[in-house]
């Protein structure tokens, strides 16, 4: 088989959120078939050489954003201006994507979470005609469907979410990361789906704290007999800190939390609020989204700008108190770096990552007195630490490694062209 061309499409392509960090790992596999990936995004830090920025695709755009408000602002009839600008902004969407696959001759289409969630409905339309006018191979890597999130249920835009999220078309083949949205799906559309859990490299162990990350502790005033709680999470409502820092108020030890990214596209309010919290608790709670960044590298004053791999070895302990996932990168991060985990009983967890045997500190929305001592038990108990993370760490190399994505891919190209040329080892 010749070598593809294969070109994702996504929102943004940049940054630590769950998208862009997977559309990498898809992209590492694919290259390791021979192949060689694209990128189409508002928002890219990928190779200039392979990359096509389109400032329309972005959901902060400012037509983006204006057409999202109109259509989710909670009324039922959609004006006919709204139709009219929708399919004017589709347009000039649709001729990118047909520039995109002309201009680096692709072979297949890779959309990522862009026929899922609406936050730019004119782009879903585009990718969905382009599809139907050419029937390029599409692999469809849906993350957040629109039904999960109830902001997205009253609106003026019934008929558009009905035909493009996703769109049901025979070159298509959909991909889900967990059980929950393969059965949802297959109920409300009659779409069938394969299901691909997001992954580590957990073939490749954790490389040890270096001269570069070693002052971890000592830069973000941590002392060596602090117990360190890491919150490796945005500040948003749906992860549920105020529960982290009730557990460590609760703790009564000396402790800090430590918040690793800012709210980003969600507002401050919520960030606001865990703040007060902390006070409120009299918690020590870093907020350290400034000194983290995706790779090392430094500000213009001197300072260090960390990776967030450089902060995991530090941590004594992760929580992940959140009340809605679609999957769980963090708890993920949190095993490939052997770190005992507080994590909440959300749905994707107690249904598609607990029944393989992993071991946690559980919530169940609350922190109750049984998780505040079993988490003090669990902290005083090295050898039992070292249990748990190492059975963690095996049960991820057999459930939500490289392996596992190559051989899912393999099978989704080979529905297309037959056995890769150069199937990665």
């Amino acid at each position: 088989m010749d070598k593809k061309n294969i070109g994702f499409i996504s929102f943004r392509i940049s940054g630590t959120d769950g998208v862009s960090l997977e559309t990498k790992k898809w992209a590492e596999i694919f290259d390791n078939f021979g192949f060689k990936s694209f990128y189409m995004a508002g928002e890219l830090d990928t190779d200039p050489a392979v990359s096509f920025t389109v400032e329309e695709t972005h959901f902060k755009h400012p037509e983006a954003l204006r057409l999202y408000k109109q259509a989710f602002n909670g009324g039922d009839t959609r004006p006919r201006k709204l139709s009219k600008d929708m399919h004017i902004f589709r347009d000039l969407l649709k001729d990118k994507i047909y520039e995109f696959i002309e201009k680096f001759n692709l072979d297949m289409i890779v959309p990522q979470n862009t026929l899922t969630i609406p936050l730019n409905i004119p782009l879903a339309m585009a990718i969905t005609e382009v599809i139907a006018e050419t029937n390029i191979p599409v692999i469809a890597h849906h993350h957040d469907f629109f039904w999960e999130r109830k902001r997205f249920l009253r609106n003026c835009v019934w008929d558009y979410l009905g035909a493009n999220y996703p769109p049901h078309l025979n070159s298509i083949q959909h991909v889900v990361i967990n059980s929950s949205a393969r059965h949802q799906l297959g109920l409300r559309t009659g779409i069938s789906s394969t299901l691909i859990p997001n992954v580590m490299n957990f073939e490749n162990p954790v490389p040890p704290i270096d001269e570069y990350n070693a002052d971890v502790r000592k830069v973000f005033g941590i002392d060596d007999d602090e117990l360190f709680v890491l919150q490796p999470t945005r500040v948003v409502q749906r992860k549920g800190i105020e529960h982290a820092i009730e557990l460590v108020a609760r703790l009564k030890r000396k402790a800090v939390l430590v918040i690793s990214h800012a709210s980003g596209d969600e507002g401050y309010e919520y960030e606001l609020r865990v703040k007060e919290f902390a006070e409120l608790l009299n918690i020590r709670a870093l907020f350290i989204s400034e000194s983290i960044a995706d790779e090392r590298g430094y500000t213009e004053k001197g300072e260090k700008i960390y990776s967030l791999q450089d902060i995991y070895p530090h941590a004594d302990l992760v929580s992940y108190p959140s009340l809605q996932e679609g999957f769980g990168n963090a708890f993920l991060e949190a095993v490939y770096f052997k770190k005992p985990i507080l994590v909440n009983n959300y749905s994707i967890y107690a249904y598609d990552i607990k029944p393989k045997g992993f071991e946690a500190i559980e919530m169940d929305n609350f922190i109750s007195q049984a998780t505040v001592d079993a988490t003090n038990k669990l902290l005083d108990d090295p050898a039992e630490i070292k249990r748990i993370t190492d059975k963690n760490y095996e049960l991820s190399l057999k459930h939500y490694s490289y392996t596992v994505l190559k051989n899912k891919l393999q099978s989704l190209v080979e529905n297309v062209w037959g056995r890769p040329a150069n199937p990665c080892d």
